[in-house]
């Protein structure tokens, strides 16, 4: 079974940076893969992905060297599983609340004795070899997503779930739930940020945080190490629009024919 990069960064401390992919296309899952980035995560929750969709997608991302992850719709058996099943070597589990939703998403994820996975790796056996059932457990990491108050209130059970070697913030769910808007800088916000990345030093497990190129920084000067710095989306918006905007700024005010 082939390494996991993003395990390899986890254990070295070193910080490790990844994009997010919510269009549907292998081609644009092959070029942010071929990037560099240590990880890729496929959204299945909120990008416009479906399960079709993620299977060639997560072919696209193993062309290149960064690890493949997926984050699932929902904390469910099937989705966790059928991740796993198309070649996921980590998967971001959205809304996890309470110590006992953390437990259920890693035994999701894990074959027994350690955890209730089905067996049935149907694209990820070809793809990691005939020991990627002895070599799973080990090797594949279950992310919760730590999303709002409630979540923070027992983030210290959350953490000491067995199996649990990153946590995953949603910044925009866990500033509405403290009744900020999604997108803020606020001293309550950073606040609590601190307390989670405090909690995760406590129990060793890698504080993850959903970013932007502007936010990017401040998390990582503030000790998370799985940081997630842009989406195929936004890029593509951004970029199309400082073209744009470029051309049209230089161009001036000129009204005759440029023929």
């Amino acid at each position: 079974m082939r390494p996991n990069p993003l395990l390899d960064r986890f254990g070295s401390g070193d910080v490790a940076l990844g994009a997010w992919l919510s269009i549907p296309s292998s081609v644009s899952a092959e070029a942010v893969a071929l990037a560099g980035f240590d990880y890729v995560c496929i959204d299945m929750q909120h990008g416009l992905v479906d399960y079709s969709d993620s299977v060639t997608m997560l072919q696209a991302v193993t062309t290149g060297a960064s690890t493949p992850v997926v984050r699932v719709p929902e904390n469910q058996f099937g989705h966790i599983g059928k991740a796993l099943d198309a070649g996921a070597m980590g998967v971001i589990v959205p809304m996890v609340n309470s110590v006992e939703e953390c437990a259920a998403a890693v035994s999701a994820g894990r074959y027994a004795p350690e955890g209730g996975r089905s067996f049935g790796p149907s694209r990820v056996s070809a793809v990691e070899g005939t020991d990627y059932y002895t070599e799973a457990n080990r090797t594949v990491s279950i992310i919760p997503m730590i999303e709002t108050v409630q979540a923070v209130e027992a983030l210290d059970e959350i953490l000491g779930v067995d199996g649990v070697t990153a946590i995953y913030v949603g910044p925009a769910d866990l500033s509405i739930s403290m009744g900020l808007p999604p997108a803020n800088e606020e001293p309550e916000f950073h606040a609590v940020l601190d307390r989670i990345v405090a909690a995760c030093g406590r129990h060793g497990v890698v504080p993850g945080i959903h970013t932007t190129p502007a936010t990017a920084p401040d998390r990582i000067r503030r000790g998370f190490t799985m940081v997630t710095i842009t989406s195929d989306l936004n890029a593509l918006r951004s970029s199309i629009a400082a073209d744009l905007e470029s051309i049209r700024s230089g161009a001036g005010a000129r009204t005759d024919s440029l023929y």
